[in-house]
């Protein structure tokens, strides 16, 4: 890389930052869950293994989430469980064990007699396997699960993985819905936080995937990496409108605990330039003004679409509403009649559960209370920007404009909705807020406790 271009970039981008209160600290922002990760137990392992071992709750979706954790680089920023440097025989151990545990839970009477609604493959770096290895993995999966009737199967790419003989690959193994992660299309950029790929190859992996016609393709942009400026932030919404996704999902940049940026701010005390919230939040609302401009529309806090009609969000919007997730793979989440769960996220320990114990290789649980369950319904949602009040009374006899009306009280006093009693709505304001407006909702003894 070269080290004047990048020591410019970061240059330009302090001098952009704000000496305000919203500098970018360590720490989880983005909140998939409730109650935070951080209470889940492995004492309560026994209230998930219960679970799976009885019907499962009538008319609940049942979705699948299969955990790939292999990647060419472990990005600065990234904070999933991933491995980098693996060799075939280091990816045929995974997969095996990973096929065993869809064998497994193949045969759970929770499973019932439901179809999966929607499935995910998500990583790591799914499309870091080979063709052959992806047809063998999806061949070992049909032994014992279909998702025919799936309305959403989504994948996830790191462009430079990706081969035209693999897209073909992938759109013939079923996959409706493709995520590209492109991050950012400069390369210095993407050099400086860690990514694998380079912008040459987005435009080549592009071609392949337009011409294998799926459904759906998402393009993943992520807002306030390490060296962003505000002319570069506008070349990539101009490269991505050119390219024109069925959808575009928007992350802020955070930097929770255990990321490379992290280790180097909190261990080695080294000052990471990462944009302060209101520069980040000034960009994203820059790129939803110019794909609103461009015909698409909002969909939630991070995306954009271009067709509502044609474009649906099986995966995220099931899970907002309660719908049962097994989740396969090490280190992956799910939620079962009711029950959070989390699997191992040690290697050795995953594969030696399901190859040489036979069992589920599941690390710790939770049970929400009947209050935790509408509080994680309820923020959830509100990050599509808003919410119907009907819908919690029908499912929890619950006004949640009364139950939480110092809350919409607060929030609307500071612009960032609205309400009646039928419903709220976020202004664009609040859509940029959108996780910050969560923690107030907590319960009060888990808003200090840390998220993960």
């Amino acid at each position: 890389m070269n080290g004047v271009r990048s020591k410019k970039l970061q240059k330009e981008q302090i001098k952009q930052m704000s000496t305000d209160t919203d500098k970018t600290e360590v720490g989880s922002y983005f909140i998939s869950n409730y109650p935070p990760f951080s209470q889940w137990k492995k004492e309560n392992i026994a209230e998930v293994e219960t679970v799976l071992t009885q019907p499962p709750h009538e008319e609940v979706p049942l979705g699948l989430y299969l955990h790939i954790p292999f990647c060419r680089k472990r990005c600065k920023f990234c904070y999933f469980k991933v491995f980098t440097d693996n060799n075939a025989k280091d990816i045929e151990n995974y997969v095996a064990a990973l096929c065993r545990e869809i064998e497994m839970v193949s045969k759970l009477p929770v499973m019932g007699d439901r179809p999966f609604r929607f499935v995910y493959f998500g990583g790591g770096t799914p499309s870091y396997l080979s063709s052959r290895q992806l047809t063998s993995l999806v061949d070992r999966l049909r032994a014992n699960i279909n998702w025919d009737q799936a309305e959403e199967v989504t994948f996830e790419c790191e462009p430079g993985t990706l081969k035209e003989p693999k897209v073909h690959t992938l759109r013939q193994l079923g996959v409706t819905r493709l995520s590209l992660g492109v991050e950012n299309f400069t390369d210095e950029i993407l050099n400086e936080n860690g990514r694998a790929h380079l912008s040459d190859e987005i435009y080549r992996a592009w071609e392949w995937i337009k011409a294998a016609d799926f459904p759906n393709v998402n393009i993943d942009l992520i807002s306030g990496m390490v060296g962003e400026t505000w002319e570069n932030w506008k070349y990539n919404i101009s490269k991505t409108l050119e390219l024109s996704p069925e959808s575009i999902t928007i992350y802020q940049m955070e930097l929770p605990y255990n990321t490379v940026y992290s280790k180097d701010i909190l261990g080695n005390k080294i000052g990471i330039p990462v944009a302060d919230w209101s520069l980040k939040r000034d960009w994203v609302n820059y790129a939803f003004d110019e794909f609103l401009a461009n015909g698409y529309h909002v969909s939630s806090a991070y995306t954009v679409v271009k067709d509502p009609e044609k474009v649906n969000f099986s995966y995220r919007d099931n899970l907002w509403q309660g719908s049962d997730l097994l989740a396969t793979g090490i280190a992956s989440f799910g939620h079962v009649s009711g029950v959070h769960y989390q699997n191992k996220a040690e290697l050795a320990e995953y594969i030696s559960d399901l190859t040489e114990k036979s069992q589920l290789p599941l690390g710790r649980a939770y049970t929400p209370t009947a209050e935790q369950s509408l509080i994680r319904e309820m923020i959830l949602q509100l990050k599509k920007g808003f919410l119907e009040v009907s819908y919690f009374k029908t499912k929890f006899n619950v006004d949640i404009i009364e139950h939480f009306a110092e809350q919409w009280t607060t929030h609307k006093s500071k612009g960032f909705l609205d309400f009646n009693q039928d419903r709220v709505e976020l202004s664009r304001k609040g859509l940029l807020h959108a996780d910050a407006l969560l923690p107030p909702f907590f319960e009060d003894k888990f808003r200090d406790v840390r998220y993960t």
